[in-house]
């Protein structure tokens, strides 16, 4: 609903702007340990002499080459992250859940941030590492879960203003991006990996506060719904579900590629990649900044090119928006390709023309696939099926992960040209179901 005790503030309820500032110090706090994690992994943690200080760890290995194989420490890296990937988009569907029917959502989301704090100090310390991947499994599910479900109920239903917040939105999820790699990358690089896992913990506590204090512009909270208490789906809204299940797949093949980004693009850059300039060598987190810096300076002439489509009548689709932004994704993984076959080490040029036209794609991509799951969602489910949505990335993470033996037993420039026949393919595929897909989804 819309917030009728405040006025709007540039043109969208103050709500809104909490919400984004929230999300904003996370993806600080977040993305600053996703971009140390793999480099801390396959550079230190799983070396011998160090992974012994592990506590659990021979068995958790185990658990692992039990199904993969016996993995190298760069494969092993590539698929602990995978599966923590895996497991921090998983646990969004339960945390939705939670925020829906048992503590109501602005409970879950503080119980997540402190959840999500506790496990970034906690990776401050080696023998801590598994048990503190588990409080941020936990805390993202809770968090994630119910944060972004918020946004949607500060609009009436119908309101062109949503696909434009969900925008503003992501582009505090990207500055959150574009700060976070330069401050704990450069604090890692000058005191050690650890103080810069402290630093995502100071930032998640930051987020937190924000939230507290901004909570009288958040949309007033629905009663919890016992059991017995619900009122059956109308049949139109069992379509919708029904279509959200059907888009649901070609998720997938999206995020594959995008996972790559955080994942074993890392090694690939650390590797392949020309990064000295004069005596200065870049360190590789700083490219985790540039990925998220281009949505920022791209979003704004995204949304006016939508705006002057939508009055001229043109404006794309939603399905067909997204499935532009695979085709645009499949065209920056083929850069990564094209960069990869013509030189042992990569010019830097090359990355920056990836980031700008994979990031072209994510926000054709990205926004409008949660702007879809929120709006076709009943209200009361609305956090489950973001749960669900997230579920795809999910499913990616844990495909990339075990990508990872794949990538050390090919070319480099094979690895990037299969991952752009899959987002490509994805993005083909979904045009041509589109028309199937509305027949069931209202407004997609």
């Amino acid at each position: 609903m819309r917030d009728t005790a405040h006025q709007d503030r540039f043109g969208h309820p103050p709500g809104l702007w909490v919400l984004a500032g929230t999300e904003l110090w996370d993806r600080i706090s977040f993305k600053g340990m996703q971009a140390m994690l793999v480099l801390y992994m396959a550079g230190e943690l799983l070396q011998p002499g160090k992974i012994e200080k592990v506590a659990g760890f021979a068995a958790f290995r185990g658990g692992i080459e039990a199904v993969t194989g016996p993995l190298s420490v760069q494969a092993l890296a590539a698929q602990i992250f995978g599966l923590y990937i895996a497991l921090v988009t998983l646990t969004p569907i339960f945390g939705g859940f939670i925020g829906d029917r048992l503590t109501r959502r602005r409970a879950a989301v503080t119980a997540g941030a402190l959840l999500m704090t506790a496990g970034h100090f906690a990776l401050a310390f080696d023998a801590a590492f598994l048990p503190a991947l588990l409080l941020l499994v936990l805390g993202v599910g809770l968090f994630k879960g119910n944060l972004s479900a918020q946004v949607k109920a500060l609009y009436t239903a119908g309101d062109r203003r949503q696909a434009d917040a969900f925008q503003i939105y992501l582009i505090a999820v990207n500055a959150g991006g574009v700060i976070a790699p330069l401050l704990t990358g450069s604090l890692a690089s000058a005191w050690g990996w650890h103080i810069g896992f402290a630093a995502a913990g100071v930032g998640m506590l930051i987020g937190l506060a924000v939230y507290l204090a901004g909570s009288r512009f958040l949309p007033p909270e629905l009663p919890r719904r016992r059991s017995g208490d619900s009122t059956p789906l109308t049949p139109g809204q069992k379509r919708q579900i029904t279509g959200l299940l059907m888009l649901w797949p070609f998720l997938i093949g999206f995020w594959i590629a995008q996972s790559q980004v955080w994942n074993l693009y890392n090694l690939w850059v650390r590797d392949h990649v020309e990064r000295r300039i004069g005596g200065f060598e870049v360190p590789v987190p700083w490219f985790a900044s540039l990925d998220s810096l281009a949505p920022v300076l791209l979003a704004p002439v995204v949304i006016a090119l939508w705006r002057w489509q939508a009055g001229r009548g043109s404006e794309p689709r939603l399905l067909t928006k997204m499935a532009t932004g695979c085709l645009f994704f499949a065209a920056a993984t083929a850069l990564l390709a094209l960069a990869a076959h013509g030189a042992d080490r990569a010019a830097m040029g090359w990355l920056i023309a990836f980031h700008l036209l994979s990031n072209l794609g994510w926000l054709y991509f990205v926004p409008v696939e949660t702007a879809v799951f929120a709006g076709e969602a009943p209200e009361r489910l609305r956090g489950t099926m973001l749960g669900v949505a997230a579920l795809s990335v999910s499913a990616a993470s844990l495909i990339s992960g075990r990508m990872g033996s794949l990538y050390e037993g090919i070319p480099p420039a094979q690895f990037w040209a299969i991952n752009t026949a899959i987002v490509g393919g994805t993005g083909l595929a979904l045009l041509l179901a589109a028309p199937l897909l509305r027949r069931r989804l209202v407004d997609a």
